[in-house]
C-alpha cells in the first residue's frame, strides 16, 4: 500500500439526488415517501429514504413499488432540473479544488493530497460540504481515504448527509466487517457466487488467497481481493466536460437512394447510442448532416428530452432527415451528431422507459460488449448490410468527440 500513502481522496456524493431537487423545486415533498420515475409501468429511478424502509429501491418496477409503500408520492424525472443543480456543485468545487474528478451527475472524487499543508484536508472537505448544503440546499456526504474505494465505501456508511475519514493504515479494519455486496464491482451475479461459496463479510476475502479469487472470478476476481483489502491506485482524472459525439460517413458513389440513407443513419444512431450509454451519459440535441454531391452542407437540429436510447433518438434522426432533404440531389456523405451531453447513473432514460424496454436495452448492450458492436441491429439496418454494405464499417474512422 506504500504507493497510496502518501494520497487524499475525497468521494462526495449528492444524497438521494433525483429526489432532493425534485423537493427543492417542491417544498410540499419534504419529509414525505417520494418516487421519481416514469408511468405505471417504468421504473424506479430514485426513491426517498421514507420509501427504502418498505424495501423500495432503484431500478424496481413502479407497480412493485406502490404496493410496498402504497402511500409513496409518484414524481416524474426532470432531467434539465437535474443538470442544472448537478452544474452549480461542479462550479463550486471547481473553485475549491485543483483536482476533481466527475464520475457522474451526483458523484465527485477530489484529489486533495498536499493540501493538508494548507489547510488540513479534512477540514476543508467539510467546509466545502457545508459550502455546497449552503448555495445549493442539497443534502451531500463525504467520505475520505487514501484511495478511491474506500473513500466511495466510506460515503456509503456515512450517509445520510454525514461525512466520515478513514485513516490511512485503517482501511482493512474499516472494510473487514462489512458485506462483500459493498465492494464496488461486485453486483448481484457475483454477490451469489461469493455467498454460495460462503463469503458474506468483506473479511473472508481479505483471508482468502489472491490465486483462488482469480481461479473463481479471473481478471475481476483480482481486482476485488485488492479493493477489500483497500487497495486500490486508481487516480483522479482530471475533469473535462465532453460537449458532443458524432460520427458520418462518406459514400464511395453518391445515391439518392433515401431508403438505402436512412438504414445508414439507424445504423450510425444506434453505434452513437450505445456509446452514451456506455459513457453513462444522456443527450437533448440531435442533429442530422447531409452532403450533396455539389458539396453543398446542410445541417438541421432538434431538441428533446434527455435520453440514450434508440428507439426515442432515431424517430428524431429520421424526421429531422425528411425534413433537411428536399432537393433531390445525389448526396455524398451523412453525419448524426449529438450534443448537450450530461452524465448520468442511468444508463438509459429510468422515467420514460418501461422494465421491458430497460431489459433489453441491457440485453443488447452486453451481447454488443461480449461479442462486438456489429453482433445485433435492427433489422432495417442488418437487412441493409446483407446488401453488401456493413452500416458499422467506417464509423470508427470519424468518430468526433469535444
Amino acid at each position: 500500500m506504500s504507493e497510496q500513502l502518501n494520497r487524499v481522496i475525497a468521494h462526495m456524493d449528492l444524497d438521494c439526488f433525483f429526489v432532493s431537487v425534485s423537493r427543492l423545486l417542491h417544498p410540499e415533498l419534504n419529509n414525505k415517501p417520494v418516487i421519481v420515475g416514469g408511468g405505471e409501468r417504468g421504473v424506479v429511478a430514485a426513491c426517498s429514504y421514507e420509501t427504502r424502509k418498505f424495501g423500495v429501491h432503484s431500478a424496481m418496477p413502479i407497480k412493485q413499488a406502490k404496493r410496498l409503500c402504497p402511500e409513496a408520492i409518484i414524481v416524474r424525472g426532470d432531467y434539465d432540473a437535474y443538470s442544472n443543480h448537478s452544474d452549480m456543485v461542479n462550479e463550486i468545487i471547481c473553485e475549491s479544488v485543483p483536482l476533481y474528478e466527475r464520475s457522474s451527475i451526483d458523484e465527485f472524487y477530489l484529489d486533495l493530497t498536499g493540501m493538508d499543508r494548507f489547510f488540513g484536508c479534512y477540514k476543508h472537505a467539510t467546509e466545502l460540504r457545508q459550502r455546497i448544503m449552503r448555495e445549493t440546499g442539497l443534502p451531500i456526504s463525504f467520505g475520505m481515504s487514501a484511495n478511491k474505494t474506500v473513500s466511495k465505501i466510506a460515503t456509503d456508511e456515512a450517509k445520510p448527509n454525514n461525512q466520515m475519514q478513514v485513516n490511512c493504515g485503517e482501511e482493512k479494519f474499516f472494510l473487514a466487517p462489512l458485506s462483500v455486496r459493498k465492494i464496488p464491482m461486485v453486483g448481484q451475479k457475483t454477490y451469489t457466487l461469493l455467498r454460495s461459496m460462503g463469503v458474506e463479510k468483506v473479511k473472508t476475502v481479505q483471508e482468502m488467497p489472491v490465486e483462488l479469487m482469480e481461479r473463481v472470478l479471473g481478471e475481476n476476481g483480482t481486482t476485488i481481493w485488492k479493493k477489500a483489502n483497500g487497495i486500490d491506485t486508481t487516480p483522479v482524472e482530471p475533469y473535462h466536460e465532453q460537449k458532443s459525439m458524432s460520427t458520418e460517413e462518406t459514400f464511395e458513389q453518391d445515391t439518392i437512394d433515401v431508403q438505402r440513407l436512412q438504414h445508414i443513419l439507424i445504423a450510425m444512431t444506434e453505434k452513437l447510442c450505445f456509446r452514451l450509454r456506455s459513457e453513462h451519459k444522456v443527450t437533448s440535441c440531435v442533429a442530422v448532416k447531409i452532403r450533396y454531391s455539389n458539396f453543398d452542407t446542410h445541417t438541421m437540429q432538434c431538441r428533446i428530452p434527455y435520453t440514450g436510447c434508440d428507439h426515442i433518438i432515431i424517430k428524431h434522426v429520421k424526421d429531422l432527415f425528411g425534413k433537411l432533404y428536399n432537393r433531390r440531389l445525389l448526396i455524398r456523405l451523412v453525419g448524426v451528431k449529438f450534443s448537450h451531453l450530461v452524465g448520468g447513473g442511468h444508463q438509459i432514460n429510468l422515467f420514460e422507459d418501461s422494465e421491458e424496454i430497460i431489459n433489453l436495452y441491457q440485453a443488447m448492450d452486453n451481447l454488443r460488449l461480449r461479442f462486438g458492436e456489429d453482433k445485433i441491429q435492427r433489422a432495417a439496418a442488418m437487412n441493409f448490410s446483407l446488401r453488401g454494405f456493413n452500416p458499422f464499417n467506417g464509423l470508427s474512422k470519424k468518430p468526433e468527440s469535444k
